[in-house]
């Protein structure tokens, strides 16, 4: 497949960059003009499934690439399982891209900054798994001090900023699962099994099965806070995503059928489960600011599609609160997506400077 992205730049032409963050789960397009994110779009890529899922995608995003002059493009999908190590992982990823964008696409290579194909594949660890270090390299463009954390689809980064710099203290998902930076839990994919192995019911605490039953798309759209077009994939048991059929999925959990409680029943023990969730982050971010230290009046910066739910974690911290969307100057119909796209957007600020 061959994207038609050739045109022609008239004197007036304003250049226009785009951001890609290469996902096992989605892939992220964002576009930006004179340093404003004027488009965000977030499509579906289960990459697992096979490199077929990726052309898919890249062909859905051609009405935004075609505008583009230049590609930055970061990624995370080398971990998928389709690959058998990490560095096939990137090579093929990068190889693909460049077949489809060309010369003109530069690849996030971390603390390296953007390389050509040839530097990516050379490079290939710091290729992987580092479009957190665009984002927080990106924030601190704008907020010299503070705590970032994306809050995506399957993961939580917690990324330190002191003076203008970003200051993980861990580059590989194995150092950053190891100091807190990199909380291995998301907003939708995550099973409610991978949460708690306990949740109360009807006033009494009890024991969950350890299946996959249910996700954390099913517990927020029980309580009612999953933001429209975020929750992309297929259910845990293939059916639909109605408020009926989450409840049924998540009173499984319980051993139970829905009808044995009320909606607020059921609302009560969705609740305690996403409060553990975010006990989890809190552990890291606690973590991450016992070693690095930041001004305590730094904000707190949320991105990813669970960006809502770190508002509240920053109010817990005593910490001010920023989203990211407002930081990138996204226009304000993709203001919201720019916050949960923050890697995608983050390559396309930086290269477009």
């Amino acid at each position: 497949m061959t994207l038609a992205l050739d045109h022609e730049e008239s004197p007036g032409h304003m250049t226009t960059t785009a951001g890609l963050d290469v996902g096992g789960a989605h892939l992220k397009v964002a576009l930006v003009e004179a340093g404003r994110t004027i488009a965000v779009t977030l499509f579906l890529c289960p990459l697992w499934q096979g490199l077929d899922k990726l052309d898919a995608a890249l062909s859905a995003a051609q009405p935004l690439l075609s505008r583009a002059d230049r590609f930055g493009v970061t990624m995370t999908g080398e971990l998928s399982d389709l690959f058998s190590d990490r560095k096939s992982g990137v090579e093929t990823l990068v190889g693909r891209i460049h077949r489809d964008l060309g010369s003109r696409a530069r690849f996030w290579m971390g603390l390296r900054g953007f390389g050509s194909v040839e530097e990516a594949c050379r490079h290939h660890a710091d290729v992987g798994s580092t479009n957190f270090l665009a984002t927080a390299a990106f924030v601190a463009t704008h907020v010299p001090d503070a705590l970032l954390i994306d809050f995506g689809s399957t993961t939580a980064d917690i990324v330190p900023i002191v003076g203008g710099k970003p200051m993980a203290r861990g580059l590989t998902d194995a150092e950053r699962q190891t100091n807190g930076e990199l909380v291995y839990t998301g907003f939708t994919r995550t099973a409610v099994m991978g949460i708690t192995t306990r949740a109360p019911f009807k006033g009494r605490m009890q024991g969950l099965a350890r299946e996959y039953l249910a996700t954390m798309a099913d517990v927020h759209r029980i309580i009612g806070d999953l933001p429209d077009g975020v929750d992309q994939h297929a259910t845990a048991d293939g059916r639909g995503k109605s408020l009926d059929e989450s409840i049924a999925r998540f009173a499984r959990m319980f051993g139970r059928d829905a009808h044995e409680g009320s909606l607020d029943d059921w609302r009560a023990s969705a609740a305690f489960v996403r409060a553990a969730q975010l006990v989890s982050i809190e552990e890291g971010a606690g973590e991450v600011l016992s070693e690095i230290p930041i001004p305590t009046n730094a904000p707190l910066v949320a991105a990813g599609i669970g960006a809502s739910e770190v508002a509240s974690l920053a109010e817990r911290l005593g910490r001010p609160y920023v989203e990211f969307g407002d930081i990138a100057e996204a226009a304000e119909d993709c203001r919201a997506w720019a916050t949960a796209c923050a890697p995608a957007v983050s390559v396309a600020q930086l290269l477009s400077r």
